[in-house]
C-alpha cells in the first residue's frame, strides 16, 4: 500500500516537475528566437522526454539497468509516442472538427516525414546491435546515433528559424510580475527548478518500481513500460491537442515525431553506451510497436499526407495489443 502512495505521488510530482521545465523551455525558445516549430520539435521534446531520461540516468546510477528499468524507461516512451498519442491526435481532429472546419489531420510532408524515417532507421539499427550484442557495434552505433540527432536538430532548427514565430509562451511561473518577456535568469532558475522535480521523482519512481515488480508478480521493465509513459508522456501532449484545436497540425504532429526522434536516437545511444542492450521480449515489442507505429504515420505523411479514421484505429489497436501483449509475456 505504501508502495503503491509512492509510486502515484512519483508520477504526479514528475507530472509537475514536467509542467514547471516545458514552460521554462519555451520561454528559452522565445528568447532565442527559434521559431514556433524549432520550440515544438526540439525544445519541447526535450521537456517531454526529460522524465524518461532521468529515470534512466537514475537507474544506472542505482545499478537497476540488469532488472529492465533503464530499458523499459528508453523504449516505452517511444512506443506510446508512436501509437496511442498520434491516435489521440487524429481522435481530437475529429472531435474539433467544427472548430476546424475540417476533420482531416495534416501532416506535413517536410516537417514530419523526414522525423519518422530517422526514427524507423534508427529503430531498426538498434534492433539489430541489440540482437547481435557486439560491445564494439553497441559503441559505434552509439556515436552514430548521435551524429543523426545533432543532424536532425541542426535542420529542425534552420527551418524554424526561417519560417519564424507567431505565438508567445504561457507568462513564466517563476516570474511574479507577469511582465512578458521574463528575465534570462528567471528562465535558468525556473529550468533548473523543474530538473530537480524530475530528478528527485525519478529516484523515488524507480526505488517505488524495484520494490513493487516482486509483490505484483511483474517485471520491473514491464510496470516501467507501462506506467511511466502514461503519466509522463500524454499529460505532455495537451500542446499537441491545443494546437490541433487550433488547426496547427504541423506544430502538433512536431511536438510528437520530435520527441520521438530524440528518444529514438540520443537516449538510444546512451542506452547503449551505459548498458549492455539486451533486448528481452517485452521490449522487443515495444520497440516492434514503434516502428510500425511511425512507418504507418511515414507512409500517411508522405503518400496522403493526411490521416483517415482507419489509420487512427490502426495505431490505437497497435497499442492496446503491444500493452496486452507486454503484460502477457510477464
Amino acid at each position: 500500500m505504501v508502495a503503491g502512495v509512492l509510486l502515484v505521488a512519483s508520477l504526479v510530482v514528475m507530472l509537475a516537475g514536467g509542467v514547471v521545465f516545458t514552460n521554462a523551455v519555451e520561454w528559452a525558445g522565445a528568447r532565442l528566437h527559434l521559431g514556433d516549430t524549432a520550440v515544438g520539435s526540439v525544445l519541447a521534446a526535450v521537456a517531454t522526454a526529460m522524465p524518461e531520461a532521468l529515470i534512466f540516468a537514475v537507474a544506472i546510477a542505482q545499478g537497476r539497468q540488469g532488472g529492465g528499468i533503464a530499458v523499459g524507461a528508453i523504449a516505452g516512451a517511444p512506443f506510446l509516442l508512436g501509437t496511442l498519442a498520434l491516435a489521440l491526435c487524429g481522435v481530437c481532429a475529429l472531435v474539433f472538427r467544427a472548430r476546424r472546419g475540417s476533420a482531416w489531420l495534416h501532416l506535413g510532408k517536410h516537417e514530419s516525414g523526414p522525423d519518422l524515417l530517422v526514427v524507423v532507421c534508427a529503430l531498426s539499427a538498434s534492433v539489430a546491435i541489440g540482437l547481435a550484442g557486439a560491445p564494439v557495434l553497441r559503441f559505434a552505433g552509439a556515436a552514430v546515433l548521435l551524429a543523426v540527432y545533432a543532424l536532425a536538430t541542426w535542420r529542425s532548427v534552420t527551418r524554424a528559424r526561417r519560417a519564424g514565430s507567431a505565438s508567445e509562451p504561457a507568462s513564466l511561473f517563476f516570474d511574479t510580475t507577469k511582465d512578458d518577456p521574463p528575465t534570462a535568469m528567471q528562465v535558468l532558475a525556473q529550468t533548473l527548478a523543474g530538473i530537480g522535480l524530475l530528478a528527485g521523482a525519478a529516484e523515488l519512481f524507480v526505488e517505488t518500481v524495484g520494490h513493487l515488480a516482486g509483490p505484483l508478480g511483474v517485471g520491473a521493465l514491464t510496470l516501467t513500460l507501462v506506467i511511466a509513459p502514461l503519466a509522463t508522456e500524454l499529460p505532455e501532449q495537451i500542446n499537441s491537442v491545443l494546437w490541433i484545436r487550433q488547426g496547427k497540425d504541423v506544430l502538433a504532429f512536431g511536438n510528437i515525431t520530435g520527441a520521438m526522434v530524440l528518444q529514438c536516437t540520443l537516449l538510444v545511444a546512451i542506452g547503449m553506451a551505459f548498458t549492455d542492450w539486451h533486448l528481452t521480449a517485452p521490449a522487443l515489442l515495444a520497440i516492434a510497436g514503434t516502428l510500425a507505429g511511425a512507418a504507418l504515420g511515414l507512409v500517411a505523411a508522405l503518400r496522403a499526407r493526411r490521416l483517415s479514421a482507419p489509420i487512427i484505429g490502426c495505431w490505437a489497436g497497435m497499442y492496446l495489443g503491444g500493452i496486452t501483449s507486454i503484460i502477457t509475456l510477464t
